[in-house]
């Protein structure tokens, strides 16, 4: 699993959040966050997108929490008016071992990162630990296995030793971890797809 770090880390995560931002609002535009949500975007990068869910959740707070340390020294400079205020915390952290309680979260995003989890069905079922019931988990690709062209993608991902999943595969591993209301979402037309995906009362 990369871990950026040093300059290139910092380049890296500075470019994502250029690059993202387009497929963020996208992806975002799938769900209605209300206000007062408590979020947690696992994977955070270089920090942009808790910084628009801290916009979308203006009386909430947002979490971001990364593998790398350069990752989240970039998010906190980016963030850091807003953990100045209290309402951003960031923190290095793996997805398999999140340092939160149970029920803690209304949404949980993993943009662009689910690629490298170790375990996909543990690690979701670790998000789905700390994600309240009825809460819900928002994962974002661009880069997935949808057929033509994109088996152009699938040499790079070997090499990155990333996760290059179908749509259903992406729906059937999250149902397998627990996962309930389960919808995906594609533009085939810039290969973006996001799955949202439920808490159920008893999860």
């Amino acid at each position: 699993m990369p871990r950026p770090s040093g300059p290139v880390g910092w380049l890296f995560a500075r470019m994502m959040n250029r690059t993202h931002e387009g497929l963020t609002s996208w992806a975002l535009s799938h769900l209605t966050i209300d206000p007062g949500e408590t979020i947690l975007d696992v994977g955070c990068g270089g920090g942009k997108t808790v910084e628009r869910l801290a916009s979308l959740a203006e009386r909430g707070k947002v979490y971001g929490v990364d593998y790398s340390a350069t990752s989240v020294a970039t998010a906190r400079g980016v963030n850091a008016r807003l953990i100045a205020a209290g309402r951003v915390e960031i923190q290095q952290a793996s997805v398999s071992a999140l340092p939160f309680t149970d029920d803690t979260f209304d949404l949980v995003t993993a943009m662009e990162t689910h690629y490298y989890w170790p375990d996909l069905v543990h690690d979701f079922r670790e998000v789905l630990r700390v994600l309240s019931p009825g809460g819900r988990l928002l994962i974002v690709a661009e880069a997935y296995d949808r057929g033509g062209i994109s088996v152009l993608q699938k040499p790079a991902m070997a090499l990155l030793e990333a996760k290059f999943l179908t749509r259903e595969e992406h729906c059937r591993l999250l149902s397998a971890a627990g996962f309930a209301d389960i919808s995906a979402f594609e533009d085939r037309r810039k290969g973006w797809l996001c799955v949202v995906a439920a808490k159920g009362p008893t999860g």
